[in-house]
């Protein structure tokens, strides 16, 4: 783990815009993906704490679109209806909570995550 004392503070604000351009996909089709990625991909080199971050960002991120086409195919037997709330309130209250951590330089890891990416 990383101590939040030695983690700079811009690696702090990079690893909470791995996590808070998720939300940029109100505006752009797939920038969920593609924010915490474009940031991971010119970071990562430069901070640990940032490729540790931007990983955790997309990993979660593809995870979640993964539990929405199942939700969308379930609307077929009702239950999608209820699970697709239930995975946009979950993915908007854990990506400001990672956010807040990654601001104060505390790593976090999402919970329900498929990591893709090690």
């Amino acid at each position: 783990m990383y101590d939040p004392h030695s983690v700079s503070r811009d690696d702090q604000i990079f690893g909470m815009l791995c996590h808070l351009l998720a939300f940029s996909t109100f505006i752009i089709p797939f920038g969920s993906i593609i924010g915490p990625l474009v940031i991971w991909l010119i970071k990562k080199d430069q901070s640990p704490y940032i490729n540790e971050q931007g990983k955790e960002s997309l990993n979660f991120q593809i995870s979640i679109m993964i539990y929405c086409i199942i939700s969308s195919i379930l609307i077929i037997v009702f239950i999608g209806v209820l699970l697709l709330i239930a995975v946009g309130i979950a993915w908007f209250i854990l990506v400001i909570l990672a956010s807040i951590k990654a601001n104060e330089g505390i790593v976090y890891r999402y919970p329900i995550t498929i990591r893709f990416i090690k």
